[in-house]
């Protein structure tokens, strides 16, 4: 990162850079609601301390004085953990979550905390907590969700990086939107967003993941080397070696139209530009559809809707409420789902997904790469997601490869194929179970292909 080096070699102090973002923020947050408390005291502290570690001749880390969001369900005890819920503004924890420490020892500073949507539930970031985080692109349409906040502050400049997590595209939907990358890593491959132990869904347990967000894949290799790894605090976690480079077999199964539900003009021709590139770069590229993604996409919905109705629709399971639009927005959505109401079908879905899983490894191991959307239509349009049943189904099949890489714990990249008109266009790509490495070699020879768009002015 080149932030890193600068400060490394003393071109720049991580003070300098702190107080330019702390002013980037200044100037651009206001316009955009995605940074929701500023660390500005902390950060300009841990930047003074840094540069006098550096001047005492120690090492600063991989990523010294490079300036950061975490979002807001990730423990850091500069603020509190609040999910975007008010009843939780006191929340402050006890202790960072691993992947913070992880990140602080490496010389990272959060400048701010990323919003997001109550509890990560919508495919959308706003509040009743924080208010509405806007699309710099575009005002009228949604930033994507529910790492939103950290998106938008990376795109726009307010910080080199954003930590966030994906249960359902989470990570790469918002880094779509705004025109950035995301790696949603191999479940377990990262560690969880707290120290505290909780009672877990099963789907949660397996399907969501913590990752990062950055304006390059280079950055997202830094970021993940720093992050991944087991801890004693996750018992989940898993310690798999992290490559840097892949130099396997580079064969790419395309698919345009996954699960061949219908496909926008301009995201089909997204797909083939990216598909042109990595072509270009000497990956043998076919067009094939990989296994099952309308079963996988369809057990998703089925599973993430079965085990948080309980949580979201009965009284008293938390200390305060949900905004409407949070509550609206689920109960649209079960409106459409055959939820997995008898324990044989619920044991049923989750033998179902080892099957599938079992599809998707010997389907990797011909082609190393999917390459498709990250969704099938344009981002939408503010308030699409609360306008009935039918539209939580349409937003959800435009989501299936996204949720795909979720349902079967795989990691993917999303990477951005230039403009698609006045909006960021871009694609993702998946590997096999552990292979970040791979996903991030295939992006890497995209995003050579096109131009950074980013940081972007605020519409």
């Amino acid at each position: 990162m080149e932030i890193a080096s600068r400060v490394r070699d003393g071109r720049l102090t991580a003070s300098e850079v702190i107080d330019s973002h702390l002013d980037r923020i200044a100037s651009v947050n206001p316009k955009v609601n995605a940074v929701t408390v500023t660390l500005e005291s902390q950060a300009r502290s841990a930047a003074a301390a840094l540069d006098e570690r550096i001047a005492a001749g120690e090492e600063p880390g991989p990523l010294a004085g490079v300036p950061i969001t975490v979002k807001e369900n990730i423990d850091l005890t500069w603020s509190a953990t609040t999910s975007g819920l008010p009843f939780a503004a006191g929340n402050v924890p006890a202790s960072n979550s691993s992947v913070v420490d992880r990140l602080l020892a490496a010389g990272a500073i959060p400048v701010g905390r990323g919003n997001m949507p109550d509890i990560g539930l919508r495919w959308d970031t706003d509040n009743d907590l924080f208010g509405r985080t806007v699309n710099p692109w575009d005002p009228a349409r949604v930033p994507g969700g529910s790492s939103g906040g950290d998106a938008v502050a990376v795109a726009t400049g307010m910080a080199a990086a954003g930590i966030g997590n994906d249960y359902g595209g989470s990570l790469r939907l918002p880094a779509h939107a705004a025109g950035i990358v995301a790696l949603r890593p191999s479940a377990g491959r990262v560690p969880a967003p707290s120290k505290s132990v909780e009672l877990l869904p099963l789907s949660i347990q397996h399907m969501a993941v913590n990752g990062p967000l950055a304006r390059s894949v280079a950055d997202l290799d830094l970021l993940f080397g720093v992050m991944h790894g087991a801890d004693d605090f996750d018992p989940l976690s898993v310690s798999v070696p992290h490559y840097s480079s892949y130099d396997g077999v580079r064969r790419v199964a395309v698919t345009v139209d996954p699960a061949g539900w219908g496909v926008d003009p301009q995201v089909a021709l997204a797909v083939r530009d990216a598909a042109s590139a990595l072509a270009d770069a000497g990956w043998e590229v076919e067009e094939v559809a990989p296994p099952a993604v309308d079963r996988c996409a369809i057990l998703w919905r089925q599973l993430s809707s079965t085990e948080n109705a309980p949580m979201l629709l009965t009284p008293g399971v938390f200390p305060g409420p949900l905004s409407e639009g949070t509550v609206q927005y689920f109960q649209d959505n079960i409106a459409e789902v055959s939820l997995l109401d008898t324990s044989a079908a619920y044991q049923g879905a989750w033998a179902e997904r080892f099957v599938h899983a079992a599809a998707w490894r010997a389907f990797h191991a011909r082609y190393p790469v999917v390459l498709g959307p990250v969704i099938t239509q344009p981002v939408p349009l503010i308030g699409f997601d609360l306008s009935g049943p039918e539209a939580c189904t349409e937003l959800w099949k435009s989501h299936r490869l996204l949720v795909t890489a979720n349902f079967l714990g795989l990691p993917a990249v999303a990477v951005p194929t230039g403009m698609g008109g006045s909006r960021p266009s871009g694609v993702q790509v998946i590997a096999r179970q552990n292979g970040e490495h791979i996903a991030l070699a295939a992006a890497r020879d995209i995003e050579a292909a096109f131009p950074a768009v980013t940081p972007v002015d605020p519409a």
